[in-house]
Order: C-alpha cells, then structure tokens, then sequence
C-alpha cells in the first residue's frame, strides 16, 4: 500500500438554507418541493409549523395554491431539536412566527450535520425586518429570495400589503388580510390603498 495515499473521512456537513419573500411569493410551495426531493433521495424528513398558524389545516404545511405536507406542530422552537433527532432534513415553515432561539436551534441542528430549511417572511407589512429571518439569513449557507405579483401592476412583488385596520405586528391570514404589491404600490398606513398611477 502506498504511504503516500491518505484516506480522509470527513463528517457529513449540515447546512441552512433560507427561502424567504412577501406572502404570496410561493415559499411554501418551494419548501415543500425541497421536502419532496430529499423523500426521492430516501432521506428521512420531517417539517415543523407554529401552532399559530392554522389557517389551512392544524397539521399540514399548506401553500397558497393548495400543495400541502404532512407537519409536527411545535408551540415553540425549543421543541424541535427533541422531535428531529433521528432525521436528515428538517423543514420550518412560517419561521417569522417563532422568536430568536430558532436561530441558534438552526445553527445546532446544522452544525450536527443536519440540512435544515427554513421558510418565512423576511418583510412584516410595513415593510420591516421579520424577526427571526434577517438572522437566519446572515447564517444560511443558502439563500433563495422569492417574490410575487403586484396586485395592483404585475410588477415583481417584495412586499406585504396588509389590507385590514389591525396594526399588530402578527395578524395570521391569507387574502383576507393580505396583497402581494411591489415597492411602488405599497403603502405602509393602514388606510385603504388609493391607485396613484
């Protein structure tokens, strides 16, 4: 055997990867597509959602088109790590309703070789940073923006438009409450949008 030749082993490598946008832009369907691709690799997986979230159903992540997958529910982050120990890939959707611990939950989950996914809002509806998202953006490995159309123009859309009175920061709905707009067509008071074209 040659002395020269050094076999390296090398730990499986973990990483975060962040799909983040307005509502409407398509990160659900995006994460779930991810989901679906490491079940065809034979991957163990599983997906976490807040228990806020319940708009489409208590225990499926769905899109706003109607993909859906099976999720866990988890009132808070910390109830991650112990629900995901024998996975590979690990799915979180809606990660701006959770608080600050999912960033160093993600970190440890991804630092003990685990591909995590992250999905959420980075922009609240005055066009703010979403904590935890800006973040999580700053660790990803991997990071794919993506956005929607403007309701009022078809431009690309980045933003949130929320179309109700309520100005708390979280107001869990879908086009009930909420429009999909570009820079030029949001409007951050809470008054009802007037065309300036």
């Amino acid at each position: 055997m040659n002395e020269n030749l050094q076999i390296r082993t090398f730990k499986k490598t973990g990483h975060i990867e962040v799909i983040c946008g307005s509502m409407f832009s398509g990160k659900t369907e995006e994460l779930i597509r991810r989901i679906r691709r490491a079940e065809i690799a034979r991957q163990r997986v599983i997906v976490f959602k807040p228990k806020i979230d319940d708009r489409y159903s208590e225990f499926e992540i769905v899109s706003h088109n109607e993909q859906s997958y099976p999720s866990v529910v988890v009132e808070d982050a910390s109830e991650i790590p112990e629900k995901s120990f024998d996975v590979e890939v690990i799915g979180i959707d809606e990660a701006q309703f959770f608080d600050n611990n999912l960033i160093q939950i993600c970190q440890n989950l991804a630092d003990s070789g685990r591909r995590v996914i992250v999905a959420g809002l980075d922009q609240d509806y005055r066009a703010m940073p979403f904590e935890p998202m800006p973040q999580l953006l700053s660790v990803a490995e991997y990071i794919t923006k993506t956005l929607a159309v403007c309701v009022v123009c078809g431009a690309p859309a980045n933003r949130t438009q929320r179309n109700s009175d309520s100005e708390n920061k979280i107001l869990v709905g879908a086009k009930d409450h909420y429009e999909a707009r570009c820079r030029l067509h949001h409007v951050i008071n809470s008054e009802k949008f007037t065309e300036t074209i």
